[in-house]
């Protein structure tokens, strides 16, 4: 099992930037894939970008594809999460996930995951 914490969220302008990092816990990290999501009010969680246990393979979205970048240390137990060119419309609630690296993962679906941190709260003002 691991438990994930984020931080990083935070209030910025638009075309600013801002790094979210996820912690886990437990020795087993670098056998997890791990993804990031996103909810805003009123809407469903959505997928932003995912990356594979050795950080070999990475998937994003359309709409942060070329602005957001994730990445892993494993030596570290850390996510991350570089947001840049930030726009209104990324405001939202940001979740990593993880799921064991040898169960079927579909990056970007919420069902493959089963473990999520608590949060972290992104507000882009314009």
């Amino acid at each position: 099992q691991v438990q994930l914490v984020e931080s990083g969220g935070g209030l910025v302008q638009a075309g600013g930037s801002l790094r979210l990092s996820c912690a886990a816990s437990g020795r087993t990290f670098s056998s997890y894939a791990m993804g990031w999501f996103r909810q805003a009010p009123g809407k469903e969680r959505e997928f932003v970008a995912a990356i594979s246990w050795s950080g070999g393979s990475t998937y994003y979205a359309d709409s942060v594809k070329g602005r957001f970048t994730i990445s892993r240390d494993n030596a570290k137990n850390t996510v991350y999460l570089q947001m840049n060119s930030l726009k209104p419309e990324d405001t939202a609630v940001y979740y990593c996930a993880a799921v064991p690296a040898d169960s079927t993962v579909v990056p970007g679906s919420v069902e493959s995951y089963d473990y999520w941190g608590q949060g972290t709260q992104v507000t882009v003002s314009s």
